[in-house]
């Protein structure tokens, strides 16, 4: 049990913790809520468009229509493939703006792409390395999630065939009457005699 200066304390220290006030502290606390559609994990980075994302999140789940824990995981890691593979063409006319502009005095337009490429060269193909990995790992999981939906459809169609197939249930025969006591009657109900007067 908290005494009343901790209460107080507490109450205090809540006045102070405000949240974020500058712009950029705002912009990363703006994307807390920020969720995937299916695990809450956050993975939007903090000038990236919150609607779009959710968009893509909903089409795909829509697509794909998840059951159960493993298929919303599959879904999920084929999201975030998909919006890290939109990503890379923003990335790389990134990398061809800033060459252009840290270029353009030293060469002709003609030459300015080419010297753009050969100076980040490393960077052009780790963004390549990086599209085929997300492009192999979001096919290997659409393959595994249609093999588990194909599974999992075949396995209700059997239940619902091995269903149609089992007779009708025959109703069960009424249990024998119990013998009569001498005291009381089969059917268990005791008549009482009118008396005459």
């Amino acid at each position: 049990m908290s005494t009343q200066s901790q209460i107080n304390a507490n109450r205090q220290n809540a006045q102070q913790s405000t949240g974020p006030k500058t712009d950029a502290g705002k912009a990363v606390s703006s994307h807390n809520a920020v969720k995937t559609a299916l695990t809450g994990q956050t993975i939007l980075l903090p000038n990236e468009n919150v609607e779009a994302y959710q968009k893509l999140g909903t089409v795909l789940i829509e697509r794909y229509q998840p059951v159960g824990t493993l298929e919303e995981h599959l879904v999920q890691s084929i999201i975030s493939s998909e919006w890290r593979l939109l990503r890379i063409p923003t990335l790389e006319a990134g990398i061809y703006a800033v060459g252009h502009i840290e270029l353009a005095d030293q060469f002709s337009p003609l030459e300015i792409e080419l010297r753009t490429y050969l100076k980040y060269e490393r960077q052009l193909k780790n963004l390549s390395l990086q599209e085929s990995r997300l492009r192999r790992m979001r096919d290997k999981d659409i393959a595994e999630l249609r093999a588990l939906q194909t599974k999992r459809q075949e396995k209700e169609e059997a239940e619902k065939a091995a269903a149609k197939k089992q007779p009708a249930a025959k109703p069960e025969p009424p249990a024998p009457a119990t013998p009569a006591t001498p005291n009381q009657p089969e059917i268990g109900f005791e008549f009482a005699k009118a008396e005459t007067a």
